[in-house]
């Protein structure tokens, strides 16, 4: 056993293939499993919540925010390097897709910039986090449930985004 008494769960996602499904029963199932993978970090972001050091929520939302979006493309088959390995009618057809959803981290890397794109939908939660949670036991569980709430809908939104695309993927070829 390493210096860590603990060992970290799998993904739910991870025994996934890596590649776009090729029917909409496919695309269902993933997003099953990617449902069970955004309500897992959810939680490990109200738990850092409660937390009463300055800046510890911020730090772990973007951490699990960034992996959970990476995760839930790869799940999809949609991160950058996938798409490009798809041959080129479907990687056309991925990409006309990807055009019209606008405002979308699917099929773009993680970056700071797709982070900011993403978060500016629950800006307004996530300061009303910083604010109340400063005030005992109430003000921490108000916190963990707006950081719960807040990941868990960004999760359930690039899911739908990646089911979006997906769908139509299938629906084209």
């Amino acid at each position: 056993m390493g210096p860590f008494p603990f060992r970290r769960k799998a993904s739910p996602v991870r025994h996934l293939p890596a590649r776009l499904p090729e029917h909409h029963r496919d695309v269902d199932a993933i997003a099953r499993q990617c449902r069970r993978l955004v309500t897992q970090r959810a939680m490990v972001s109200a738990t850092a919540a409660v937390v009463p050091l300055p800046g510890l929520d911020v730090l772990v939302d973007v951490g699990v925010l960034a992996r959970m979006l990476e995760e839930i493309n790869g799940a999809f088959g949609l991160t950058p390097m996938q798409i490009e390995q798809l041959e080129a009618g479907r990687r056309i057809s991925v990409y006309r897709v990807l055009k019209s959803l606008g405002d979308s981290a699917v099929g773009r890397a993680v970056t700071r910039d797709v982070l900011a794109l993403v978060v500016k939908h629950v800006a307004t939660r996530l300061a009303t986090r910083a604010t109340v949670r400063y005030v005992p036991l109430a003000g921490q569980a108000m916190a963990a449930t707006l950081s719960f709430a807040a990941i868990k809908y960004l999760g359930e939104r690039h899911i739908r985004d990646c089911m979006t695309v997906a769908n139509r993927v299938i629906d084209l070829n």
